[in-house]
């Protein structure tokens, strides 16, 4: 099992497959004090994903993600809008790397092939 997992960028970012494994290239901060910081607001720093991959054989099988979003240095469950912002992002992002996500549940997105 192996996962190349981003998280220098702050922000989320898009998701590739690569052999049957996955390259997250930006999983933003689950949890940070950027609240209140100026300039980079369109990255959505209070954003983030908690992964949840599952493997078969080495391969992975099924990667869930819940939508939270951070507001006085607490993880919450993301809002609808923020969900929604994150399932573009990660379309809009995945489109050039062959994957997308589909919103399953409430706060929950899969990671599926196009």
């Amino acid at each position: 099992m192996d996962v190349v997992y981003g998280h220098s960028s702050h922000h989320v970012t898009g998701i590739e497959l690569y052999r049957g494994k996955p390259i997250l290239y930006g999983c933003g901060d689950l949890l940070n004090d950027y609240e209140g910081i100026r300039g980079d607001e369109h990255f959505r720093g209070d954003l983030a994903l908690m992964y949840f991959p599952a493997f078969e054989e080495g391969r992975l099988s099924r990667l869930a993600m819940t939508a939270t979003q951070t507001r006085r240095l607490r993880v919450n469950a993301a809002p609808e809008s923020g969900l929604r912002w994150l399932m573009e992002t990660l379309n809009r992002e995945g489109r050039e790397l062959g994957t997308q996500v589909a919103r399953m549940g409430e706060d929950v997105l899969l990671l599926t092939a196009p």
